[in-house]
C-alpha cells in the first residue's frame, strides 16, 4: 500500500523537532550538525531570531494579498536587490525551478520583442541542474531525471561545461541565450573554469545573445559575495535566485537588466504566491543579516578555515577523501568510496551532508557557521573517515 505522503524521496529515518544555528535536534533528542542546510537553503540556520521575528510579526499582520495589489515589503526587497547587484528590476516567484522558467521566458520574450522571434533556443551545459518542471528537466538534460516523462521540451541544446569551442559551435540563428550555473551544485560542486564566464559574456555580446546565470544554489551569500557572479566579476543579463533567499521560507526571484525585464509587460507572466507579504518579510530579514557589515567577510573566513581542514582530511584519509572543490561555504569533498557510503557514515557521526554528482560529498552549511561549528564539523568528518577505514580493514 502506498503511503499517504507520496514516496518520491528516499527519506532517512530522521525527524527533527527543533534546531538552533547550525544544529538540529531529533524528536528523540539526538543532535546533528547540519552541513546540508536543507540543500543550501537554511542560509541563516535554524531559529534565527531576526528571521523568526520577521515571520511572526508579518504573520500577525497579513500573510497574503495576491499581486492584484501593491506589496510594499516586496517593493522594498526588490529595491535592495537592485541596489546591491547588476539588476534594474526583480520578479518574485516561489522556487528555483520557477525562477529558471521565468528567466528563459524573459530571454525568449526579449528576443521576440526586439525583432528576433526565431531566437528561442537556450544553450545549457552537461552536469547542470535547473529544476524539476518539464521544461527545466529538459534544460538540465540528465536522462535519469527525464526517464518516463515523455519527449523532452524542445528549445535546449547542451554542450560540455567549460568548453568554449563546443559552445561557439552550438550557436545557430535560433539561439537566444546561454543558461549556466557559475558553480554546479547538484553536478558535483563544479566551479566554472577560470575565464569561462568572461568568455561566455564576450561570446554572447559578439553574437547578440543573452546570458542567464542560475544562482539558485550558489547565490545569496554562499560564496562570500551576495552572488557568485560578483566573485567572477562577470555580469549576466538575467539571474535566477531561490533557496537561501528566504532562509527556508519558499521564495524565488529573477533579477534582470532593464533591456530584458521591460519586455515582461502586464499579463505576460505571473504568480499567485510570489513575493507575497510573508515571503517578502522573510527575504528582507535574510538580506538584513547578509548585508550587515562584516557578515559576508565572515562567510569567506569560515569557508577558508573549512577548506583548509578538508585538505588536511584528504591527506590523512586518502582512502576516503581524495580532493576538495568549491568556493566559500559551497564546498565538495571528492570521495574514494561511494559518496552515499560516506554520507551515511557522516550521518552516523552526527553530521548531515548532501551527495552530489561526480562522487562528491556536498558541504553547504548555514552561513551563520561559527569557528566551533567548523572545528566540530571537521572532527566529525574525521570520525566518519576513521570508522570507514576500520570497516574496510575488517572486511579485508
Amino acid at each position: 500500500m502506498i503511503p499517504a505522503l507520496m514516496p518520491t524521496y528516499a527519506r532517512e529515518d530522521l525527524a527533527f523537532d527543533h534546531g538552533e544555528g547550525a544544529w538540529l535536534v531529533t524528536s528523540d533528542g539526538r543532535r546533528f550538525l547540519d552541513f546540508g542546510a536543507g540543500i543550501a537553503t537554511s542560509s541563516l540556520g535554524h531559529a534565527h531570531p531576526q528571521l523568526v521575528a520577521a515571520i511572526a510579526t508579518q504573520a500577525g499582520r497579513v500573510l497574503h494579498v495576491s499581486n492584484l495589489y501593491r506589496v510594499p515589503e516586496a517593493e522594498r526587497l526588490a529595491q535592495r536587490l537592485v541596489s546591491a547587484t547588476f539588476a534594474d528590476s526583480v520578479f518574485f516567484c516561489n522556487s528555483g525551478a520557477e525562477a529558471n522558467e521565468g528567466a528563459v521566458k524573459m530571454v525568449r520574450r526579449a528576443m521576440a520583442r526586439t525583432g528576433r522571434p526565431e531566437r528561442t533556443r537556450m544553450i545549457c551545459f552537461s552536469g547542470a541542474f535547473h529544476g524539476r518542471t518539464l521544461a527545466m528537466l529538459s534544460a538540465t538534460g540528465n536522462p535519469k531525471y527525464l526517464d518516463g516523462f515523455g519527449t523532452p521540451v524542445d528549445g535546449f541544446d547542451h554542450v560540455p561545461f567549460g568548453n568554449m569551442n563546443a559552445l561557439r559551435h552550438a550557436i545557430t540563428p535560433e539561439t537566444a541565450g546561454v543558461l549556466v550555473e557559475p558553480i554546479q551544485g547538484e553536478g558535483g560542486v563544479r566551479v566554472a573554469p577560470d575565464g569561462f564566464l568572461a568568455d561566455l559574456r564576450a561570446t554572447c555580446d559578439e553574437w547578440g545573445l543573452l546570458l542567464a546565470f542560475d544562482e539558485v544554489q550558489c547565490g545569496m551569500g554562499r560564496t562570500g559575495r551576495l552572488f557568485a557572479y560578483q566573485v567572477a566579476g562577470v555580469e549576466p543579463d538575467v539571474l535566477s535566485a531561490a533557496k537561501g533567499i528566504g532562509g527556508g521560507f519558499p521564495m524565488g526571484a529573477i533579477l534582470a537588466r532593464e533591456s530584458v525585464a521591460r519586455h515582461l509587460t502586464a499579463g505576460s507572466h505571473g504568480t499567485t504566491f510570489g513575493g507575497n507579504p510573508m515571503a517578502a518579510a522573510a527575504g528582507n530579514a535574510v538580506l538584513d543579516v547578509l548585508l550587515a557589515p562584516g557578515f559576508l567577510e565572515g562567510v569567506t573566513a569560515h569557508g577558508s578555515r573549512l577548506r583548509t581542514g578538508l585538505h588536511a582530511l584528504s591527506r590523512d584519509f586518502p582512502d576516503v577523501y581524495v580532493g576538495v572543490r568549491g568556493v566559500g561555504l559551497m564546498l565538495g569533498l571528492e570521495c574514494a568510496l561511494p559518496n552515499t557510503t560516506v554520507q551515511k557514515a557522516c550521518m552516523q557521526a552526527g553530521l548531515l551532508t548532501v551527495a552530489a554528482g561526480e562522487n562528491v560529498l556536498r558541504l553547504v552549511p548555514p552561513l551563520v557557521l561559527t569557528d566551533d561549528d567548523v572545528a566540530e564539523g571537521l572532527a566529525r568528518l574525521g570520525q566518519a573517515a576513521a570508522g570507514l577505514r576500520t570497516h574496510l580493514a575488517a572486511a579485508q
